[in-house]
């Protein structure tokens, strides 16, 4: 017997995962399904000290809490997970923070936190045994599903938007992955993979649609927590685009709650680009319902017109106490070179974002000097070069000589 059923957000209506695949019957696409383990039987058979003992630096160190069968013989053979949680150094001090953290997602192996997704869809479609692997990405998630299914020889077919960065792009096809290039948004390609996915039976990884793309990017909740010693943060400050990787963070807290790991809820708190900002217009008007918008951002993987995980992203916001914050492009790309120079960190604007919405917060006075704060940066600065570029400066061009050299100042 599986030791977990789902559960639709919407009416609350329990499935069988043997016998439901994606969504809610009742709701369709809109219906998502929440992954609900049997808590009591959990804590009969693992324990906080059980999984630090492991040596397995990866999210399969949290097996017990993932919805595969048989890890060690289902999970592709790459390291994801176990990134870097760094203690501020120098951008603590600049904004008068006692307890900053930055927790580095750049550092798994496509460079994106989006390889938590996929490595855990990749894992149960081998389970399932199917044949072909799919989903629409903005990049990101593609670049993802594409190094996990070359690791696990499971052909996949990636839907993106032409304009995706080309760095990302080239990844994509580095891996082998049939890439089409849709002439249109993310959403035109989301929804162009669902209908390929129905017609040819392929194994959708779209976020949100299918129900364990939450439960591979909630091991970034997991591994903050563990990694501050088995204590929850006060606040986590993330970036929302489709609202998956919030809702993940929110889903890992939740099962830690239930489990009795950790002793309080974190604060989430939503930062979205202010030209792709569905998520946060809905949680500013009180309400779950979420309007599509015209999504324009230099931050292409926060860029959705119609978050497809929107509704738990507003949950985990309001349900933990949170906010949401909106920054604009400008602040987004200042905050590049911010973050780098100031932690040693390079992120790409998706990432960025999130700290640009930490500096509005504090001044705001959205959180206090003493609270300990997370901010998770979830993907790598060479995602999205072109972005860089704009606020990296210029080297100086000399001839090869010491004279030239010497002419220059130096502090």
């Amino acid at each position: 017997m599986i030791p977990y059923h789902f559960t639709c957000i919407l009416c609350g209506e329990e499935y069988d995962p043997e016998t439901t695949r994606y969504v809610c019957p009742k709701h369709g696409d809109e219906g998502i399904l929440d992954t609900v383990y049997d808590y009591k039987r959990l804590s009969a058979t693992t324990s906080p000290q059980s999984v630090s003992a492991s040596r397995d630096f990866s999210i399969w160190r949290y097996a017990p809490l993932l919805p595969v069968q048989n890890a060690r013989d289902s999970a592709p053979p790459l390291q994801v997970g176990w990134t870097p949680l760094y203690r501020s150094t120098t951008l603590s001090a600049k904004l008068g923070l006692r307890n900053l953290f930055f927790k580095d997602d750049g550092r798994n192996p496509t460079a994106s936190l989006k390889d938590r997704a996929s490595a855990v869809v990749v894992a149960c479609a081998r389970e399932l045994g199917v044949k072909v692997i799919t989903t629409a990405s903005t990049g990101n998630a593609g670049a993802a599903l594409a190094g996990l299914a070359a690791a696990a020889k499971m052909p996949a077919v990636i839907f993106v938007p032409q304009t995706a960065p080309q760095a990302k792009i080239v990844q994509l096809l580095i891996f082998g992955a049939r890439i089409l290039l849709v002439r249109g948004t993310y959403d035109q390609a989301f929804d162009l993979c669902l209908q390929a996915s129905k017609e040819f039976g392929w194994y959708c990884r779209n976020t949100g649609f299918n129900p364990y793309t939450v439960e591979g990017k909630k091991t970034a909740a997991l591994e903050i927590c563990e990694q501050l010693g088995w204590k929850a943060p006060d606040v986590i400050f993330a970036s929302v685009g489709d609202g998956n990787i919030i809702s993940g963070l929110w889903k890992g807290l939740r099962d830690l709650m239930a489990l009795g790991w950790i002793d309080h809820m974190p604060k989430l708190i939503g930062v979205q680009a202010e030209g792709s900002a569905a998520c946060y217009h809905a949680w500013n008007k009180g309400t779950e319902h979420i309007t599509a918008i015209n999504a324009q951002t230099v931050a292409d993987s926060i860029s959705a017109d119609l978050p497809r995980d929107g509704v738990r992203a507003i949950r985990a916001v309001r349900e933990t106490g949170g906010v949401y914050l909106t920054v604009t492009d400008e602040e987004i790309l200042s905050a590049i070179p911010e973050i780098a120079r100031g932690e040693a960190i390079f992120s790409e604007p998706a990432a960025s974002a999130a700290y640009s919405g930490l500096k509005k917060a504090v001044r705001q006075g959205l959180v206090n000097p003493e609270e300990t704060v997370v901010c998770l940066l979830t993907g790598n600065g060479l995602k999205d070069i072109g972005s860089a570029m704009k606020v990296a400066g210029e080297g100086t061009i000399i001839d090869p000589t010491m004279e030239a050299v010497k002419r220059l100042k130096f502090t």
